[in-house]
């Protein structure tokens, strides 16, 4: 995904706080060209240690094998630093790679924000 002048697009849409734990909204195609950016950027919120990271799949619109591997390494960490890792809004297309990838049961997936969030 590019940007108007032919830039790749950040894959990062937003992060905020929400109460005690910290939300980050991803966008576009997560892979081996954005994995990077997003391990980079996960290594940085969980320096604070939140008791929870919400990751919203909402608007990826394609995930590869990097992105999946990306997201595992957050789960690690966060366990390893006592956070809790929720992952929401997966699109039916990235669903699929969770299902294929065996990760459903491995990830803590919520429908939206709000459910993880409560």
């Amino acid at each position: 995904m590019t940007d108007d002048h032919g830039h790749p697009q950040d894959v990062i849409k937003n992060v905020r706080r929400q109460g005690k734990a910290v939300v980050l909204e991803l966008a576009g195609e997560i892979d081996m060209h954005h994995s990077m950016e997003l391990r980079d950027k996960f290594m940085e919120l969980l320096k604070n240690k939140p008791p929870v990271l919400v990751v919203s799949l909402a608007h990826v619109e394609f995930m590869d094998s990097s992105g999946v591997a990306t997201l595992v390494g957050a789960l690690k960490l966060c366990r390893r630093i006592g956070c809790q890792l929720k992952v929401t809004g997966l699109t039916e297309r990235v669903r699929n790679v969770f299902e294929i990838c065996r990760l459903e049961s491995v990830f803590q997936l919520y429908d939206n924000e709000a459910e993880a969030l409560s």
